[in-house]
């Protein structure tokens, strides 16, 4: 239901609790009975699916599919296999605002420590972060000089700099406070130090900030995008340019998806620091071993290399995966093969599954944390089998009703 309607859980909460279909599939059998559901019950209950439950339910479901759509059970399936991003639920990132949640985050968790053990050190620590975010709203007020004028261009840059300067310097000294606190509590109040994690590690993201922020704009260092974090929140977010039109870059994780000609999704694989070519080869293993039928699987062009070539064809019947840049004599031979041309006509049928499972919900991940991200596409792919399985059943009902109906005879 949260997939196939990509309803919150506050909808969801209202449709288990008033729905009366919905409360009968539960066991509810009419209006006497007052069972209700809790909002958390909901969302504790769905934390106990495992991506793998959810892919082992997921084949089932397209095993049972296949039953009633394949002639044969011995009938090859013909794939095709593509990626698409599912963004996190994070903010654009800059160095500045992520240094800005870090310390947020820092003041809030001392505060909230302080208040259980009674410490008064963090009694302003709301007037703490709006100060904090007022020097952060200054710097995106600056911009630098277009004048030609050289002594303007240069007293913009200084007041940049002089911006930045106070930015860190405020952040230092709540950093240094933080851990005057930390110790306080740890060694006088004897709070346990797994207390800390959290508060630890917004200080370690904010230190970061700090560092990448002086480097940048006061040493006029570019920083390498392998240091960069885009979401503290979110760290697993990656940013990603697909060079689509009008999409110039997307935070997110990529996800490849394989589907048949039936329109089921076989397998899927959350990409985390992966391109197209280096899951090729997984992807198809993975999928051949739960689905031998599978003979054949068309790619787009990011997924190859020579190597995918080789390793491909030794798995699969038929490998519909063209070559990057000018093809050689035995390429252009293979391209041009009369079942290699059919199959890759095909292959853009993959985009309707995508644009499904986006529409469905897969557009934005609302749940947090790597496994809340993992745990979240394949609820979708099993939704979206779901949907395939139930489409598939009422279209042979309709067809079969068809078939009964008999002609209208003239009267005599």
């Amino acid at each position: 239901m949260r997939l196939g309607l990509n309803a919150d859980y506050d909808r969801i909460q209202e449709l288990a609790n008033q729905h009366s279909t919905i409360r009968q599939m539960l066991g509810h059998s009419d209006w006497t009975d007052e069972t209700y559901y809790e909002l958390q019950t909901l969302k504790d209950n769905l934390r106990l699916f495992t991506p793998e439950i959810l892919e082992r339910i997921s084949r089932e479901v397209v095993r049972a599919g296949h039953a009633v759509v394949k002639k044969s059970p011995d009938e090859a399936l013909n794939a095709r296999s593509d990626s698409f991003v599912v963004e996190t639920d994070v903010h654009f990132p800059t160095d500045t605002n992520l240094l800005l949640d870090a310390i947020r985050k820092v003041i809030e968790t001392c505060a909230a420590l302080s208040r259980e053990n009674a410490v008064s050190d963090w009694r302003q620590s709301a007037y703490n972060i709006r100060q904090f975010k007022k020097l952060l709203r200054k710097i995106q007020r600056l911009r630098h000089s277009t004048s030609k004028d050289e002594d303007k261009q240069k007293a913009k840059h200084n007041e940049i700099e002089e911006a930045h300067r106070s930015f860190l310097e405020m952040a230092e000294v709540f950093l240094e406070r933080a851990r005057n606190t930390r110790v306080l509590l740890q060694f006088d109040y004897a709070v346990p130090p797994v207390l800390f994690e959290d508060l630890e590690a917004y200080m370690a993201h904010a230190e970061r900030q700090i560092e990448q922020i002086r480097r940048r704009v006061l040493q006029g260092e570019t920083i390498a995008h392998s240091e960069k974090v885009f979401s503290i929140f979110e760290p697993h977010t990656e940013w990603i340019s697909k060079g689509k039109a009008g999409v110039p870059v997307e935070l997110g994780l990529r996800v490849t998806v394989i589907e048949d000609q039936h329109g089921f999704i076989l397998n899927h694989q959350v990409m985390q620091k992966l391109t197209d070519d280096r899951i090729a080869v997984t992807i198809v293993e993975q999928t051949k071993a739960h689905f031998p039928q599978i003979s054949s699987v068309s790619f787009d062009k990011g997924y190859h290399s020579p190597q995918n070539q080789i390793d491909l064809k030794a798995i699969l019947d038929l490998v519909v995966l063209p070559k990057k840049g000018k093809l050689s004599k035995a390429d252009a031979q293979r391209e041009q093969d009369p079942e290699f041309i059919r199959l890759r006509r095909k292959h853009s049928a993959v985009e309707s599954a995508i644009n499904a499972l986006e529409v469905h919900g897969l557009d934005r991940c609302p749940d947090h944390g790597i496994e809340g991200f993992e745990r979240y596409v394949a609820l979708s792919v099993l939704a979206r089998n779901t949907q395939q399985l139930g489409a598939v059943l009422r279209r042979q009902e309709k067809e079969q009703a068809e078939r009964k109906r008999e002609p209208y005879k003239k009267a005599a």
